[in-house]
């Protein structure tokens, strides 16, 4: 079943690209969270969000935003990624068991094996304010995140 706005977000253990884990709940009470998932890095719409995420970092950390990236790909892809692109917010690794933390969020596509492309806004306590969910093909604009904060008065 999807997340709802209004609900609380599932929390996550994942590793990220340099092994570290990272936990939504460490984030409560200290920031708000945008947890963004996509299918898969090395490829075109995704290289072009991710590039587009931390290329506006700044808008994000104005706003106490910390971007968590979530795909199915390896720990190990994420690094070779991030080190290619120069990105260091955390690209977290939903390998295994595949795509259960996509699964909880209502956006793993089971024939593809992999997240749709859906994005959500936490807020300090947990719950989730805002979400857009597209398909696999479908691209998301950052504009879509600027009216998100805007519309939560999240103003730097």
């Amino acid at each position: 079943m999807p997340i709802e706005v209004g609900q609380n977000a599932p929390d996550f253990e994942l590793a990220d690209q340099h092994g570290q884990t990272v936990r939504l709940s460490d984030f409560r009470g200290r920031s708000r969270v945008a947890v963004v998932f996509y299918p898969l890095a090395f490829s075109g719409i995704c290289d072009k969000e991710l590039r587009q995420l931390h290329e506006c970092m700044s808008e994000f950390t104005a706003r106490s935003v910390q971007p968590l990236a979530i795909s199915v790909d390896s720990m190990f892809a994420h690094r070779v990624w991030a080190d290619r692109e120069g990105v260091d917010f955390p690209l977290l690794s939903d390998f295994w068991p595949h795509g259960a933390v996509a699964q909880r969020y209502g956006v793993f596509d089971e024939t593809k094996g992999v997240a749709l492309r859906g994005s959500f806004l936490i807020d300090t306590e947990g719950v989730v304010r805002w979400k857009v969910v597209n398909p696999t093909f479908q691209g998301r604009d950052m504009d879509d995140y600027r009216q998100a904060f805007a519309d939560l008065g999240w103003n730097p």
